[in-house]
């Protein structure tokens, strides 16, 4: 066998590998898309695609007396969007700071952020609630608010900390000499430089507010205050999966904000997560 031929096979066989391993990541998506669309409540289904399709279900879900879903969906977008503005203020003030001055603690304080990050965020769940159930916060959403906006920097922080870094000093330098102050070099001139990074955390920080079931089903006690995954989950667990095609169509709704927020916003996104990736 010839060098080109052989050239030719390993590449015919990546691409199938490639296109195995898409297919098989899709099939789940898409077999709850065509679940959502799909008549009746039943999970089983004669053929993937069904013979006939509905919109009843998206319907129901808005006009049903036994659902809230028009309130979960709200709650879920109004958590999502504070601790999108509150995330992504803490972690650019606190990375900016972080990165160009220099105080005491300041590397013990790195580290210990680093450290931090090592741990999954659940176990710290527990003395979470007792903080909140303290303070008077139980079943409320700023609770969930609070939580995740200081739990974003944990993990956003050495990203923007590192895009910071990346920027040249002598722009700040000049504008001081000219007489900014460092509120107005930071608002005028490192803001602006650093759209990639500020959309990279503030996608992170609404998607993964957006998307929170475990520490949302632990604070939020009430039915009028539970977000999207949390109600979802109810109505699953309590009818014993009967309702199958209508939980498909409340994820379908739950995954388009998020879907065109990374289709819309790409570039911005990638730009962000590349050029805060020198953790100097």
């Amino acid at each position: 066998m010839s060098m080109k031929a052989a050239t030719k096979i390993r590449v015919c066989a990546s691409y199938a590998f490639l296109l195995a391993v898409v297919c098989w990541s899709l099939y789940p998506a898409a077999w709850v898309v065509i679940s959502s669309f799909k008549p009746g409540k039943s999970l089983y289904s004669e053929t993937f695609i069904p013979k006939s399709l509905t919109l009843g279900h998206y319907a129901e879900l808005f006009h049903s007396e036994s659902l809230m879903f028009a309130t979960w969906y709200f709650n879920t977008f109004k958590v999502a969007v504070f601790s999108m503005i509150f995330s992504t203020l803490l972690v650019t003030v606190s990375a900016y700071a972080l990165s160009r001055f220099r105080f005491p603690f300041r590397k013990a304080s790195l580290t210990l952020m680093l450290i931090l990050g090592m741990f999954p965020g659940f176990m710290s769940m527990v003395a979470v609630y007792i903080l909140l159930m303290q303070v008077g916060l139980l079943n409320t959403h700023t609770a969930l608010v609070i939580v995740y906006s200081f739990g974003s920097v944990i993990f956003n922080l050495f990203v923007a900390k590192g895009f910071f870094d990346t920027l040249p000093k002598g722009i700040e330098e000049a504008a001081r000499i000219d007489g900014a102050s460092n509120l107005r070099v930071f608002t005028s001139i490192m803001l602006p430089l650093s759209k990639p990074m500020l959309v990279f955390v503030a996608l992170t920080a609404f998607t993964g507010a957006w998307v929170d079931f475990i520490f949302a089903s632990l604070v939020l006690r009430s039915k009028e205050k539970w977000t999207v995954a949390v109600g979802l989950y109810d109505m699953v667990n309590s009818y014993q999966n009967a309702y199958f095609t209508l939980f498909a169509a409340g994820a379908v709704l739950i995954a388009i904000p998020i879907t065109l927020l990374f289709m819309y916003l790409q570039r911005y996104f990638v730009d962000g997560l590349t050029s805060g990736s020198n953790k100097g």
